[in-house]
């Protein structure tokens, strides 16, 4: 075989590799809005993700041997643009499971695990919701070890301009505020995921100080034994819009 037809062969593996790795992309990317229409129903929109990073991965590994292997300009740009194409598709899924494997199984976290605040308005939202509205004792160690940084934030604000800022700041990063107690100085709120469209409940509750207010929160996912980081991730993002507007 010559080398111009084995360059060719190499051409078209890179062609391939580009039509596979477009296509697990769009499977991936449908998964969550097929999950949200009952096209299928969530374990099998997981395992779309999963199975389209995976084949992604493979067309990755091929897509770097058309770009090794081919050495004209056209065609090495096409295998090139396989290969990006391909680890594009391939990485987030892939970060998020080792994301999964560092860190604690959780999917409810409090800056205050010996009294969490508790939820009122959203309990009659939660119908049918697999995670129950009991906070585990058995979390707060979990969560001390993986997030230590979660804690209570405290505010020279009154309590009741504390909780206008909790307001303006939960509904600026699009959260759905459900229920505003001014009397008990609570706030609830449901943030909704991009693609899968999962809801996980916020409960705010601003406590008076000699001097200030103390904020913390609770935020507890509807569905899913681990939330990939994601409560621990809202909460930090809350609290550092929160100081900001200061």
């Amino acid at each position: 075989m010559t080398a111009e037809p084995l360059g060719h062969n190499f051409v078209r593996l890179a062609w391939v590799v580009l039509g596979v790795a477009a296509l697990c992309g769009a499977a991936e990317l449908i998964a969550g809005p097929g999950y949200r229409l009952s096209w299928w129903p969530l374990g099998v929109g997981i395992q779309i993700v999963r199975w389209g990073a995976t084949i992604a991965l493979g067309a990755a590994a091929l897509g770097l041997v058309a770009t090794l292997m081919t050495a004209r300009r056209g065609p090495r740009k096409v295998a090139i643009a396989s290969l990006l194409l391909a680890l594009v598709v391939a990485a987030p899924p892939m970060l998020m499971y080792q994301r999964v494997q560092t860190l604690p199984k959780l999917h409810d976290i409090s800056t205050d695990t010996d009294h969490p605040p508790s939820f009122v308005a959203i309990v009659a939202l939660r119908q049918g919701a697999s995670n129950p509205l009991e906070y585990r004792a058995a979390n707060a160690a979990q969560q001390k070890r993986g997030y230590p940084d979660i804690a209570p934030f405290t505010t020279r604000l009154p309590p009741s301009a504390a909780l206008a800022r909790a307001e303006r700041t939960a509904r600026d990063l699009g959260w759905e505020v459900v229920d505003v107690s001014a009397p008990d100085l609570r706030l609830e709120a449901t943030d909704t995921s991009l693609l899968f469209g999962f809801k996980d409940d916020v409960v705010i509750r601003v406590t008076p100080l000699a001097e200030g207010s103390r904020i913390d929160l609770r935020s507890l996912s509807r569905v899913g034994g681990s939330d990939f980081g994601v409560n621990a991730k809202r909460i930090r993002k809350f609290l550092d819009r929160f100081a900001a507007a200061a």
